[in-house]
């Protein structure tokens, strides 16, 4: 877990995507929408994508992307995103983890 540890570890909003997956598209999208400025892993661009989603699979994100880290926490997939943003959650996390400001 390692290489995701320290891929997250100084950035306040980081997703893990693929470049031809619409829902990382989508998640990308939601959260710039906000204002913010995710660092952005493409896992079919990197050298070591195979190995970073091999970790995010270990920690149970299914699919594999987008993955969302906020504040160097796992928070999920698209599912999970979608669903903070419904409740009006998403923002107040991205604030708190200094993702956005007002």
């Amino acid at each position: 877990m390692s290489s995701v540890k320290g891929l997250v570890a100084d950035n306040p909003l980081v997703i893990f995507s693929k470049t031809s997956c619409s829902m990382s598209h989508s998640i990308k999208s939601l959260t710039r929408n906000f204002g913010a400025n995710p660092t952005i892993y493409e896992l079919d661009e990197i050298s070591n994508g195979e190995q970073v989603e091999q970790e995010l699979l270990g920690l149970g994100c299914t699919p594999s992307v987008a993955v969302v880290f906020i504040g160097k926490k796992l928070v999920g997939g698209p599912n999970e995103i979608m669903s903070l943003n419904v409740r009006s959650r998403l923002k107040p996390l991205l604030i708190e983890a200094k993702a956005i400001w007002l």
